[in-house]
């Protein structure tokens, strides 16, 4: 395996992600948004607390990709006993999302890797996404998106599990 500097990294949204929005009334307001990041949030029970051991064993290194931002450390993180993660240096959340866009993390998670192999796990990915990042960047990338309603599942892990895999043994993507 190669060294922690060189291993791809794994950009790991929350909300839809880890969160599920399954039977989840989700918030309206920057406020509401504000206050479902909270420790608080009854929401946070529905977090799958294996999903930690499993990030973990993964071939990468990861670091958070969400609106949470720092939060994700304070709240998310412990409730999966992950240690603190880098954040991702991301735009400030757009108020209102325009249909065909392109995702507001993309360029900012394409500059994060810096040419380096990543992996990008979020609900919010689309073809747009996929077709700027394989014009913009040089490196290996795999985005997955994941489904909200249920957020990561088995299936996920090992889709993302083989492909870091393969980057380690040095293997084209499949």
């Amino acid at each position: 395996m190669t060294g922690h500097a060189e291993r791809p990294l794994l950009f790991l949204d929350v909300d839809g992600t880890l969160l599920p929005y399954e039977g989840a009334r989700l918030p309206t307001t920057p406020q509401g948004w504000k206050d479902w990041q909270e420790a608080s949030n009854p929401q946070l029970a529905r977090i799958d607390r294996t999903h930690g051991p499993r990030l973990l064993a993964l071939p990468c290194v990861l670091v958070w990709a969400t609106a949470w931002m720092g939060d994700a450390n304070e709240v998310i993180a412990p409730l999966l006993g992950l240690p603190q993660l880098a954040v991702a240096e991301l735009p400030d959340v757009p108020q209102e999302f325009e249909a065909g866009a392109l995702n507001w993390k993309t360029r900012a998670l394409v500059r994060a890797a810096a040419g380096r192999p990543f992996v990008w796990v979020d609900d919010a990915i689309t073809d747009l996404d996929h077709a700027w990042v394989s014009t913009h960047h040089r490196g290996h990338a795999l985005l997955h998106r994941v489904d909200p309603m249920t957020g990561l599942t088995a299936t996920d892990f090992a889709v993302v599990d083989r492909w870091l895999r393969d980057r380690c043994a040095g293997a084209e993507p499949r």
